[in-house]
């Protein structure tokens, strides 16, 4: 996998390493006699990895965000398929018991018939179990009045996958502020997003899509600050430095600048 998608050579990469879960984080975050540790660790896994990744965050960077369990919000309306938007919660409710499944609808006769199709798909898949319990515990139907209604409920909710299955996707796009990805329209699928269609699935859960955004080479980027200032800059910018560092009693700040300034 790693060599069709990463290209290592491209990147430069030479190491990988063939391991997982809570012990992997640990062996990167601090290294073993065979593994290198790291600068930062990046990526998806269960919750055992995520809690792994919050423990050693701070002594190894992690991403912006620590991935929770995967949810799908999903926006229909009188065209939608009832038939398509129940499996589509099916198949991410399958993921995890913890998995969120939403639908969101001005149609209650959509909601009616999602409702049903759910019962009568649940029947046909091998992990019946996780997706009822997910379901049950974790999915909700949402009958609203009106387009802003959804895009309020979308952007408090702020999903790691939102499916806008509805016939005019493209007048809530400007207004939905926080997902981690959008589909738009009823063939772009939350599944095809998982396995090939191109777009980052390391993205933000539990609502911290407001703050932060899916896995990008950003993350493999660092900023370094430079400063320079001339004699004239100092002069002119000296003084409310002192200013302000007198008034914190940061006396030592005062005067490393103060005795830069050309006396008069």
């Amino acid at each position: 996998m790693l060599q069709y998608y990463m290209q290592p050579k491209k990147c430069r990469i030479k190491e990988i390493y063939s391991i997982g879960g809570p012990s992997a984080i640990a062996a990167v975050a601090y290294g073993t006699k065979k593994i290198n540790r790291v600068n930062k660790i990046v990526g998806p896994g269960n919750k055992y990895v995520a809690a792994a990744k919050k423990e050693v965050f701070g002594d190894v960077g992690v991403e912006g965000m620590i991935a929770g369990p995967s949810e799908v919000t999903i926006v229909g309306d009188r065209f939608s398929n009832p038939v398509w938007i129940a499996s589509d919660l099916i198949g991410q409710a399958e993921h995890d018991e913890l998995a969120q499944c939403i639908l969101i609808s001005k149609s209650k006769d959509l909601i009616i018939k999602t409702k049903g199709e759910i019962s009568k798909q649940l029947k046909k898949i091998p992990r019946l179990a996780i997706a009822r319990k997910s379901l049950s515990n974790n999915g909700i139907l949402i009958q609203v009045n009106s387009d802003k209604q959804i895009i309020d409920i979308v952007n408090k909710i702020a999903p790691e996958h939102l499916e806008l299955n509805v016939k005019n996707y493209k007048s809530f796009i400007s207004r939905i502020k926080n997902a981690g990805s959008i589909c738009l329209g009823k063939y772009a699928v939350m599944a095809m997003t998982d396995y090939n269609a191109g777009s980052n699935h390391i993205l933000p859960t539990n609502g911290s899509a407001k703050f932060s955004s899916g896995i990008s080479v950003n993350e493999f980027y660092k900023r370094i600050s430079y400063i320079n200032l001339s004699k004239k800059g100092i002069e002119k910018l000296g003084p409310s430095v002192i200013t302000l560092a007198n008034y914190e009693g940061l006396a030592g700040h005062a005067q490393s600048v103060k005795k830069r300034i050309r006396r008069k």
